[in-house]
């Protein structure tokens, strides 16, 4: 059950860098943004983890944070395949970038996405979390 002050059940970490995700996980936690934190270090291993579970919505995330440079599978490449993912999955989980790239391709091409729903600079800052709605 969600505290009343949690304002999501969970959200989907996508980054290679492990102290980025400690990071990240640390203001999530101080900010009661989210109950349950899944993290992912490859965005392989998290687009296997949406297609598993893309009927299953108690297991799914309502936030998805993606990182951009990434081994094996870039962000971008994540999203692509993240764009065949049913309809009904793409309504449940938002999907934000969170990138240390000031580059305005990277910014471009997030905001072109449809199924982004913003860039973020990292790191995440509390004033980012208190805009998701």
């Amino acid at each position: 059950m969600i505290d009343a002050k949690t304002r999501f059940q969970k959200v989907m970490l996508v980054d290679d860098n492990a102290i980025d995700l400690y990071i990240t996980t640390k203001i999530i936690k101080k900010n009661k943004f989210a109950e349950t934190i899944n993290h992912f270090t490859s965005a392989l291993s998290a687009l296997e983890f949406l297609k598993e579970n893309e009927t299953n919505f108690t297991v799914l995330p309502q936030i998805v944070f993606v990182d951009i440079y990434m081994p094996l599978m870039s962000g971008f490449e994540f999203m692509e395949e993240y764009d065949k993912l049913s309809s009904d999955l793409k309504n449940h989980c938002k999907v934000y970038i969170i990138s240390s790239s000031i580059d305005e391709n990277d910014i471009k091409k997030a905001n072109e996405d449809p199924n982004i729903v913003a860039f973020q600079v990292k790191t995440i800052t509390t004033e980012f979390l208190n805009s998701i709605l």
